[in-house]
């Protein structure tokens, strides 16, 4: 079965996710079939559950899979980037004219 590079890369990450977690979840992603058709094929990744990616020669169009590679990244398991706090960069300048002044009340 082949898919496009987003969607491999997706569901790859998301196995990867979703077995550290010691659970099996039931994914559909969008294939072309050997006939050249788009079909969708079922699988369980996670734990106990191997997917493999591998690169492949394409010819022709690509089909546009990216709507169903952000589906995956959107599963509640896929890695999330950690927010961070940052120090604001003194060169920008930006933040020093505005008073920020909590006490002084507001009308709405």
């Amino acid at each position: 079965m082949k898919t496009t590079d987003d969607v491999a890369a997706s569901l790859v990450e998301l196995t990867a996710a979703v077995a550290k977690e010691g659970q099996a979840e039931a994914v559909s992603i969008p294939i072309v079939t050997e006939d050249g058709t788009v079909a969708q094929a079922e699988l369980v990744i996670g734990v106990g559950n191997d997917v493999l990616s591998a690169p492949v020669d394409w010819t022709g169009e690509e089909p546009d899979f990216s709507r169903a590679a952000a589906e995956l990244t959107q599963h509640r398991l896929f890695p999330r980037t950690q927010l961070r706090a940052v120090e604001p960069d003194e060169r920008d300048g930006a933040d020093e004219s505005i008073d920020w002044d909590f006490d002084t009340p507001t009308q709405a």
